[in-house]
């Protein structure tokens, strides 16, 4: 357990010092918000497009992982929310609890750690929560804020859930990147070396902007941040390990799955919490805990999964 807290070290390590540059002044918080940019649209959709490029489809899409990722994201959500409404939290409320207790770090921080420290056989089955996450509980989510506040779910609606997929620079990188391994064609060589360049800058840009972005927040509505950070940190991973069980799913993808489900909350869930105006200081201060206690269950989860393994 010590060798892999030192070899995640080093992430948080680049987590704090973006979280110090921009507490003390070195850095602004604008120019976190163009280094993100930077990552989201360029650095990250290059290594996603990269990875997904050269992998063979058949190692991201495996139906039993598939549905016990479901399951087990299904059941946290489930109970972040009963909770939420049995605490008095109005319905909107209960949905962005819910989607805190779920929603992992996959993008910034998962793909570029994780891969580094389960092997390069890890992108499938990180790809593979990545997506699911998108494109199952982010729509979940924009459903069920635009159905409560509009008193039905319509035609518009599922527009509104297109368009975003189409305009997520990382489901498109993947996609495309599937489909051009789905050729069995090689990248060119010079179009691999851009990729592989651009993308190289994904790990440590986004990891300083995970911490200027955390230097922004504030610290309130402990109690319920406390909750959601647990329920993202422990629940959520033990849930899916118990699913993948159920499903008969006990080998290395379901261990990477789990340590993905392992993950901090992600930053987009505050962005989306700001958007639609609903618990954004219970969102950040969840995000802020959990990012800062997951230098320790991250390191707990991986060690608990090589020993099964």
């Amino acid at each position: 357990m010590v060798e892999i807290f030192l070899k995640i070290l080093p992430f948080f390590a680049v987590i704090g010092l973006g979280y110090l540059a921009v507490r003390r002044g070195f850095f602004s918080e604008e120019a976190t918000v163009y280094l993100t940019r930077f990552v989201f649209y360029f650095a990250l959709s290059a290594m996603l497009f990269g990875f997904s490029a050269n992998l063979d489809v058949a190692a991201i899409l495996s139906w039993p992982l598939v549905l016990a990722y479901l399951l087990g994201t299904s059941l946290v959500w489930l109970l972040v929310a009963s909770v939420a409404l049995w605490r008095g939290s109005s319905r909107e409320e209960a949905v962005f609890e819910a989607h805190t207790g779920v929603i992992g770090n996959v993008g910034f921080l998962g793909i570029p750690m994780l891969i580094l420290l389960l092997g390069p056989k890890a992108v499938g089955p990180v790809l593979l929560v990545l997506a699911v996450d998108l494109m199952v509980f982010s729509s979940i989510l924009t459903m069920a804020i635009t159905g409560l506040r509009a008193g039905r779910i319509s035609a518009r609606t599922f527009g509104i859930l297109g368009m975003g997929l189409l305009q997520n620079p990382m489901i498109v990188s993947t996609v495309l990147g599937i489909g051009w391994g789905a050729t069995g064609l090689a990248l060119p060589g010079p179009v691999n070396e851009f990729m592989s360049l651009l993308g190289a800058a994904a790990t440590p840009c986004a990891l300083f902007a995970i911490g200027g972005s955390l230097a922004g927040r504030s610290a309130e509505r402990m109690q319920v941040a406390a909750w959601l950070s647990a329920a993202k940190l422990v629940l959520h991973p033990a849930a899916v390990a118990a699913a993948c069980w159920a499903f008969g799913q006990v080998g290395y993808a379901a261990g990477v799955m789990i340590a993905a489900a392992a993950l901090p909350v992600a930053g987009n869930v505050f962005i989306l919490a700001q958007h639609y105006r609903v618990a954004p200081q219970r969102v950040s201060t969840a995000i802020l805990l959990s990012t800062a206690a997951s230098v320790v269950t991250v390191t707990a989860v991986i060690a608990l999964i090589g020993k099964g393994s």
